[in-house]
C-alpha cells in the first residue's frame, strides 16, 4: 500500500473468550533489565483482563501484565506479584510503561508518560528466561496455550515495543506525548511479527491524534 507504515495498527479483542489473541513471532533473550511500553484501551470497567503475557518451559507467568476484578493493574516476574498504581477503567486510550530490573527487583510504571509509583523485591535477582513465547490479550497457563476466558482481554492494544534497558523518564515521556517515537531493540510492534487467532483483529491505527484524543 502507499503510505503503508506496518507498525501503524492496534490489536481488537472484542468479546471474553479463551481462544482469541495474538502471538508475536519474536521471543526474548535472558534479561536482566526490561522496559516495555504500549497503548491500552479497555472495553471493560472492571477487570480488562491480561494485554500481555510470557510464558517459558517451566514457567507460565515469567512476565505478565494483568487486571483482575476491581484490582489495580498487576505485574507478574517469575509468578510474583506487584500490584501497579494504573487503571484503565476509563475507557479510553492509556500508554503504559513498566521498568524493572533483576537488582533488588526494582519496578517503575509509568502512565501517559507520567511516573506512578516505584518498589522493589519483585522478583529480584531473577534473570527473565529466553525463547518463551509472547501472547496479547490472555493469560498463558502453559507456554503458548491454556487459556482461561476470565484472564481474556477485552479492549485494544498497540505500540507494544521492549527494550532490554530501562528507558529514562525523558524516552517514555517522549514515546507518550507522540513527540519522540522509540521503536523497542528486542520487540518491535510491526504487523508482520503478529499473527491473530480467534477472531482477534488488526485494524489501522493511525496517528498520535486518535491516541491522544485530539
Amino acid at each position: 500500500h502507499p503510505g503503508y507504515h506496518p507498525e501503524n495498527f492496534k490489536l481488537s479483542f472484542s468479546v471474553r473468550t479463551n481462544y482469541m489473541y495474538g502471538r508475536m513471532k519474536k521471543t526474548l533473550p535472558e534479561l536482566y533489565a526490561f522496559t516495555m511500553c504500549l497503548w491500552l484501551k479497555s472495553k471493560t470497567t472492571s477487570g480488562s483482563g491480561t494485554p500481555f503475557s510470557y510464558s517459558v518451559n517451566g514457567q507460565p507467568n515469567e512476565i505478565v501484565l494483568l487486571e483482575w476484578g476491581h484490582n489495580p493493574m498487576e505485574l507478574l516476574i517469575n509468578d510474583k506479584v506487584a500490584q501497579l498504581p494504573i487503571s484503565l477503567k476509563d475507557g479510553m486510550w492509556h500508554h503504559i510503561c513498566v521498568v524493572w530490573t533483576t537488582r533488588d527487583g526494582m519496578w517503575t510504571a509509568f502512565q501517559d508518560g507520567k511516573k506512578k509509583g516505584s518498589k522493589d523485591n519483585l522478583s529480584a535477582w531473577h534473570p527473565i528466561k529466553p525463547n518463551g513465547v509472547i501472547i496479547f490479550g490472555q493469560e498463558q497457563d502453559a507456554v503458548g496455550g491454556r487459556f482461561d476466558a476470565t484472564q481474556a482481554f477485552v479492549g485494544e492494544v498497540a505500540q507494544f515495543n521492549m527494550w532490554d534497558r530501562v528507558l529514562t523518564v525523558s524516552e517514555i515521556e517522549g514515546i507518550a506525548n507522540c513527540t519522540m517515537p522509540l521503536s523497542g531493540n528486542l520487540i518491535q510492534w510491526d504487523d508482520r511479527q503478529v499473527d491473530v487467532f480467534g477472531g482477534a483483529t488488526k485494524s489501522p491505527f493511525e496517528s498520535c491524534e486518535e491516541r491522544l484524543g485530539h
